[in-house]
């Protein structure tokens, strides 16, 4: 029996459990009151004054009336758990697209007219041109500069590796879970769609090539694995080989600097004014824009990149929120940052290249491993960024605002728009700065109102705002 087929069991047995309990308790109920009631009609009536007895029907002269038990208190009720209707969170505003290339006004800034423009609706993205000034873009590199930018990605450390030994795994499962078409053997495509998980080294299908010669893993030549070959492979062979024969920062998932900008009370007042924006762009409810991620700042010099990715993961039962893991009370083997919604600014003109590219924009079909044909890869933004269905040119003071997430249809957070791929081409000439605010909302409503309440302890008078804040999020900086 699979874990999750135990687990049902147990939660069928319990729930079998709790009703036939309740079942028992409502029946005892039931003939406590029949008795409780009919010997009290042998009492008193409403009034008090004696009832009028039956011939033969009252105990004999001088024997006393018995006495009903004392009914045992029924248990408090346990508090109704939040709901979404009896919040002050309330359904979830989601913006129409209407059609690509709709206009829309919105009221963003005092005196001054902006417009939203659908750029595509799967996933559903707008564009808004001039939503930051020409000074407010400079200022917001300068407070970047000042706070110090880091390295986006590292390299990935051994650690990697003993996570993934540690696993509860075969390497027969692993080939399986890889084996897409079920062929028994892994081409060359397969492979690729692998190694594309989280950051790490980029691999091509010349490093693939590369590392079957080196290691020896593909001794037909073939360009196939099968699973005794595949057997013969480290879990984490591929990242290994690459660096141990040297890796340069273009060759990384993603090159970049960033830091993280505070936005909550206190901060700047440009950084004030721009988290103000993004909640009348938006209309999300305040608390939660507040209460989400810092603005994060981004720089690519020459040479720059991030290859197409999600901002956020899809949602299982076994996966938690970074940002409300710290409220539900329980671990979960699966975390993603849950970004509901993505509003990139860019924060100056870009001398070449640097587009964002959304290789499937509404695509009719959106398959894995469709994003690789004759070994082009959509998802490389430093090879196939011309061939992406969409791209969008840097263009300073612009903000590119998308959903990350479908509706569930009741005014929340549904699955994960898988539409959204999205990633930074190549910068060519020159540098560019972007700047991202993630709105975290969880798919889950109860644990987002339990986030709220527990977050909200943290922002009173006697704690700094600003330390509630960095405190929540200092291990929630994690990109997908």
């Amino acid at each position: 029996m699979s874990q999750k087929d135990s687990v049902c069991s147990r939660s069928y047995f319990v729930v079998v459990m709790v009703f036939v309990h309740v079942y028992i308790l409502n029946v005892m109920a039931l003939l406590l009151y029949v008795y409780y009631t009919s010997e009290s009609a042998h009492s008193t009536t409403d009034s008090g004054a004696p009832p009028t007895t039956v011939q033969g029907a009252g105990p004999p002269q001088g024997q006393l009336l018995p006495t009903a038990p004392e009914p045992e208190p029924e248990p408090e009720p346990e508090p109704a758990p939040p709901r979404l209707q009896d919040s002050a969170l309330g359904r979830l505003h989601r913006l129409e697209g209407i059609k690509v290339g709709h206009l829309q006004k919105v009221d963003l800034v005092p005196n001054k007219v902006h417009y939203l423009k659908t750029l595509s609706l799967k996933p559903l993205l707008f564009e808004i041109a001039n939503f930051l000034s020409e000074e407010e873009c400079k200022l917001v590199i300068h407070l970047a500069k000042l706070k110090g930018l880091q390295e986006s990605q590292i390299m990935p450390s051994d650690l990697q590796q003993e996570a993934i030994d540690e696993m509860d795994i075969s390497k027969e499962e692993i080939f399986n879970l890889l084996d897409y078409n079920q062929d028994g053997q892994l081409q060359m495509k397969e492979v690729l769609t692998h190694t594309r998980f989280g950051d790490g080294v980029w691999i091509t299908p010349e490093n693939v090539r590369e590392i079957y010669t080196g290691l020896e893993a593909d001794p037909d030549g073939n360009g196939l694995l099968s699973l005794e070959e595949f057997k013969q492979l480290n879990t984490n062979a591929f990242q290994t080989y690459l660096r141990q024969r040297g890796v340069q920062k273009t060759e990384l998932v993603r090159n970049s600097k960033h830091t993280w900008l505070y936005q909550g009370e206190g901060a700047h007042q440009i950084l004030r004014t721009v988290r103000r924006r993004v909640i009348r762009l938006t209309q999300l409810p305040p608390e939660i824009v507040e209460h989400s991620e810092p603005l994060q700042v981004v720089k690519y010099d020459q040479g720059g990149h991030y290859h197409a990715h999600h901002d956020s993961g899809p949602i299982y039962a076994e996966t938690s929120c970074f940002h409300t893991k710290l409220v539900a009370n329980g671990s979960t083997p699966l975390e993603t940052s849950c970004r509901y919604v993505t509003v990139l600014f860019y924060l100056n003109n870009v001398s070449g290249g640097g587009e964002t590219a959304f290789p499937v924009a509404d695509n009719r079909t959106y398959d894995e491993l469709s994003l690789i044909q004759n070994e082009v890869d959509l998802r490389d933004t430093r090879r196939n960024c011309d061939r992406a269905n969409l791209l969008v040119k840097p263009v300073q003071g612009t903000a590119l605002f998308w959903y990350n997430y479908l509706s569930d249809g009741e005014g929340w957070v549904g699955e994960q728009d898988e539409y959204s791929l999205h990633g930074g081409c190549v910068v060519t000439r020159g540098t560019k700065w972007i700047a991202n605010n993630w709105i975290n909302i969880d798919p889950d409503v109860q644990r987002q109102i339990q986030f709220q309440q527990a977050i909200s302890k943290y922002t009173n008078k006697e704690t700094p705002a600003e330390w509630a804040v960095d405190n929540i999020y200092q291990d929630l900086h994690v990109e997908l």
